[in-house]
């Protein structure tokens, strides 16, 4: 569970702080909260904070993910995805719920559903760049 303040309830919360610059993959247990930079890759059993000051480039992996700072990456979550006013998200997300805040910026592909993040749900990307220039030259009447 989350509450408003955005820190996961119940559970001791890793801090990345807002001077902090890290590259890499990151595994955590309980929770965690980026309020800095990360580029990488981050697996955690519990739920991931993106907080408004936090900027994160990474393919990620959580029970549960609140953004309320800047993504570039593919989120999954095996309970849900929460993107809140101030979030900027460019990339895919996989989840049994997800929560979009008015004023949040979504672009990707969603799935979403009980089995939508489930190890067995069917990967789509996005087209191919040269299948959707084809699309896209093809003559129109």
């Amino acid at each position: 569970m989350i509450e408003k303040s955005g820190t996961p309830s119940g559970e001791a919360t890793t801090i990345i702080g807002a001077d902090a610059a890290f590259k890499g993959e990151l595994t955590f247990e309980k929770g965690v909260r980026v309020d800095g930079r990360l580029e990488g890759k981050i697996v955690s059993k519990g739920q991931l904070v993106i907080s408004q000051g936090g900027k994160l480039q990474a393919e990620v992996q959580a029970q549960g993910i609140v953004v309320e700072g800047e993504v570039v990456g593919n989120l999954q979550a095996s309970d849900r995805i929460e993107l809140r006013k101030t979030a900027q998200l460019r990339g895919d997300v996989r989840a049994t719920k997800l929560l979009v805040a008015e004023g949040a910026s979504f672009v990707g592909q969603c799935h979403v559903g009980p089995d939508a993040s489930s190890p067995a749900a069917p990967a789509h990307g996005p087209a191919p760049l040269n299948r959707m220039a084809e699309r896209d030259a093809l003559p129109r009447k």
